[in-house]
């Protein structure tokens, strides 16, 4: 079993510029139910998992702890996609046999991508 979801803070305003910014990393915005529709926005990869964007009028961002995602296309294409939508990946040093980056969100949150899942 995986993790299903994990929650992220953001301020309301800048929910749309998050959801960009995670579709470039596969995943889609999905309806929250009921009453949480209007505390937050989620998306969601096709695998299933979840980021919960949570609305909070002074978000806290984790100083150093981060969300690790697989690229969903060739590692390549995410890291272009992700510069050019003025996105700044860092390469980092490859763990696990693959290449690997950090971004931040808009909201400043820190992602790993990875070209594939860890391994051993």
């Amino acid at each position: 079993m995986g993790l299903q979801h994990t929650s992220l803070e953001t301020r309301e305003a800048d929910a749309e510029a998050e959801i960009a910014f995670w579709a470039l990393l596969g995943f889609t915005r999905v309806e929250p139910p009921g009453t949480l529709a209007s505390r937050a926005t989620w998306v969601q990869a096709p695998d299933g998992t979840q980021i919960h964007l949570l609305y909070t009028d002074d978000p806290v961002v984790l100083p150093r702890g981060h969300v690790a995602v697989v690229a969903p296309a060739p590692f390549a294409d995410t890291i272009a996609a992700l510069q050019a939508a003025g996105h700044a990946p860092e390469p980092r040093a490859e763990y696990w046999g693959v290449p690997r980056s950090y971004v931040r969100t808009p909201a400043g949150h820190l992602v790993e991508v990875m070209a594939g899942p860890p391994t051993g």
